[in-house]
């Protein structure tokens, strides 16, 4: 069943303006939206939200797993300091630690390449491809239409990029009822800009993350670069500046309590359709296992590289990444134990299902969906430890490379539309930056230590759910002797050269014929499980392509139900450009407490221990002892660090652009409250609250600290 047009069920669902600022917007909604965004504060037109190739929003860029916005017409990208992390510590090194320091290019000259692999996509089109995407599916059933939904939104893909210049993806929206086609323009050479120190990008380090009072300069510029003709091109010293359509002001003037702001970005994931069998599994099984390894690998890494070191710089980005998961996990744990999601999700699916039943159409049509897509899910989750524990054993840099380039080899011998997705011409690049990025984020040690323990951790499994080729490489047939499995990784490591850029290269351009005689170890070993390992890709598939049939049926069913109770509809966040709005507020995490909505400078520095996380830069603290607030203020009595909003965002909205109702930079969002991580999974209005750095504080940062004059020369600041 196709999804009715979003516009006729908006009109419904908005109606009334009761109902919480809920909701991650497709661009194409807002006008419909429009009284209730003008009741809030918005000053431009609805309709120039929704067309992508208009101001604002043409203005706002993702990153590829974080969002970013033009704020020059000189190429100039502001995203979050943890977005550019990466490349941050790509470029540190023990000698010239920029990570700690800090970086500033006086000039565009000085820029220096981001890590290999950043781009900047710039959304240029949206079109709806739900018929061809599942024209002649209609009648098939597992793997078959698995196969024939890959295949046509490959083509459709291929013709989309026929233009080489742009990345194109066929995105799924409600579960599957509609597909959307997405161009995206892809900027190649992408540069650091500027960078301000650990102590002010990421000032409170993983204490501070998830939680409020926060007081985090969260952010950093790229600048995107093309070839002289304009149009994207690989790194090179003859490219100039990209010159957007638009770019964003920059508001001095920042926000008060109460006032409207909208984000505009590229949120990752969410999973508020996900029915009670999926969430018991994930809170209380995956949730829980994956901090458990996640916890251990991070302690792993630190136990295996010394502070400092060329190998703990190598992992700093790895270990930032695997704390905020850590985190996040507990806070969803907790929520979750604290919270009535659970029982909410079982009710509404009884009410749901005696909605259903008690019309005759209603019950012919959705019957029994909810049973049958429950008995998929738990087929889905049969084989869960085994899969997350070779999972982690995989993780090995030396073994997920050598699996991705013999991968590569393999479907290399098809033709181009017949390869698995993501081993295609298109995806070379990507593979190749991989191969690259490697070589500054890798240590033996580390990674032979990793290894170490999650193999010992797979073995600890029944023999039954194991796999036999894999216990042969690992000698695991009688179990597991730590010196015994460590001079074994010992001289696995100590016979492979993967750890060298120029072989990892050479291997990625090799005939599939000539790979296979490799005797490097790690290479013999991705050979040796691979039947077995395309086998359980197959099965996988075929499940895939019963859950694609199943789920878009029960999304019907519950957009049908949710729109018969007035309620809104919106999809769950995929990764594609999103507008979300609300005010600028504090909360109330627990009884007693009332949190406000901005932190100070005055707060900055009474936090300050000089001692990592709280260690904010010397000239920082002086110039707030001195009170040098210059034009940063916006009317308050000193400079505003961070603020809340009650913006419904998610992962991958980092580096969004939070605009005021002019569509002027107010700030950047860069996290959320500790109380609202279950966000993912359950909106509740009265604990979900993103933070967002001010705009203030950041120009003030690089005025008064960082004299970053240059950048702030060839921006647009309303003051």
């Amino acid at each position: 069943m196709r999804l009715k047009p979003l516009i006729a069920m908006l009109a419904i669902a908005v109606s009334g303006t009761s109902f919480a600022d809920e909701g991650m917007w497709q661009p194409h909604q807002l006008p419909d939206l429009e009284s209730i965004l003008k009741a809030k504060g918005l000053e431009i037109d609805a309709k120039s939200i929704s067309k992508l190739t208009e101001f604002p929003m043409n203005a706002v860029i993702s990153l590829g797993g974080c969002t970013a916005s033009f704020v020059s017409p000189k190429g100039l990208v502001v995203t979050n300091h943890h977005c550019a992390y990466g490349s941050i510590q790509y470029n540190s090194t023990p000698e010239n630690n920029i990570l700690e320091n800090g970086f500033l290019a006086k000039t565009p000259a000085e820029d220096l390449p981001a890590a290999p692999g950043s781009r900047v996509y710039v959304t240029e089109t949206v079109t709806d491809v739900t018929d061809k995407v599942i024209k002649g599916t209609e009648k098939l059933s597992a793997k078959a239409r698995y196969d024939a939904l890959e295949k046509n939104e490959k083509a459709l893909v291929a013709e989309c990029e026929a233009d080489k210049n742009y990345r194109c993806n066929v995105y799924s929206f409600h579960g599957g009822l509609e597909f959307y086609l997405i161009k995206s323009l892809e900027i190649k050479d992408v540069r650091l800009a500027y960078a301000p120190a650990m102590g002010v990008g990421k000032y409170g380090g993983d204490i501070d993350n998830w939680m409020w009072p926060r007081h985090t300069g969260d952010f950093s510029f790229y600048r995107a670069y093309v070839g002289k003709d304009g149009k994207p091109a690989e790194f090179s010293e003859d490219n100039v500046p990209y010159v957007p359509d638009s770019y964003l002001s920059v508001s001095a003037k920042g926000v008060q309590e109460g006032d409207f702001v909208m984000v505009t970005g590229y949120p990752g994931r969410t999973n508020r359709y996900r029915i009670a069998a999926e969430v018991d599994y994930v809170f209380n099984e995956a949730y829980p296992k994956s901090r458990e390894h996640n916890s251990k690998y991070v302690s792993l890494i630190e136990e295996n590289s010394e502070d400092g070191s060329k190998a703990r710089i190598a992992y700093e980005s790895t270990i930032a990444g695997y704390n905020n998961y850590i985190k996040n996990y507990g806070s969803m744990i907790e929520s979750f134990n604290k919270g009535t999601m659970y029982e909410r999700k079982k009710q509404f699916e009884q009410d749901l299902t005696t909605w259903i039943n008690s019309d005759r159409k209603r019950k012919k049509q959705y019957g029994t969906v909810l049973n049958d897509l429950s008995t998929l899910v738990a087929q889905s989750q049969q084989h869960n430890q085994r899969d997350r524990m070779l999972g982690y054993v995989h993780r090995s840099q030396m073994i997920s490379t050598a699996i991705s380039l013999y991968r590569l080899a393999y479907e290399q011998q098809k033709p181009d539309s017949e390869r698995e997705s993501g081993y295609q011409e298109r995806d070379l690049p990507r593979i190749e930056a991989g191969l690259k990025r490697m070589t500054r984020r890798f240590d033996t040690n580390v990674d032979k230590a990793i290894l170490l323990h999650f193999l010992e951790l797979y073995a600890a499994l029944p023999k039954q759910e194991r796999f036999a080729e894999v216990d042969k490489v690992f000698k695991l047939e009688n179990g597991f002797d730590n010196a015994k499995h460590s001079a074994l990784l010992d001289k696995m490591y100590a016979n492979s050269t993967l750890n060298d850029e120029a072989v990892r290269i050479t291997l990625s351009q090799q005939a599939f014929s000539e790979l296979e005689q490799n005797q490097d170890p790690f290479i013999q070993y991705a050979k040796a499980i691979f039947a077995v390992m395309k086998a359980e890709e197959d099965k996988n598939k075929a499940l895939a392509g019963k859950l694609q049939a199943a789920r878009p049926q029960l999304m019907s069913a519950i957009i049908a139900f949710n729109e018969a109770q007035n309620k809104p509809v919106y999809a769950d966040a995929n990764s594609t450009l999103r507008v979300t709005y609300g005010t600028v507020g504090g909360y109330s995490p627990q009884d007693g407490l009332v949190a406000t909505p901005f932190t100070t400078l005055e707060g900055l520095l009474a936090k300050n221990t000089n001692v990592d996380p709280f260690n904010a830069p010397e000239n920082l603290q002086k110039q707030i002892k001195a009170k040098l607030y210059g034009d940063y203020t916006g009317g308050m009595n000193t400079v505003p660090v961070n603020f809340l909003s009650n913006v419904d965002t998610t992962g991958g909205n980092s580096g969004s652009p939070t605009l005021n109702g002019k569509a002027e930079l107010v700030g950047l969002l860069f996290d959320g409250v500790y109380e609202s991580i279950i966000g993912d999974w359950d909106y509740n209005p009265a604990l979900n609250r993103s933070i967002h750095v001010d705009s203030r504080y950041m120009l003030w940062v690089m005025d008064k600290v960082d004299n970053a004059q240059n950048l702030l020369d060839e921006m647009k600041i309303v003051k």
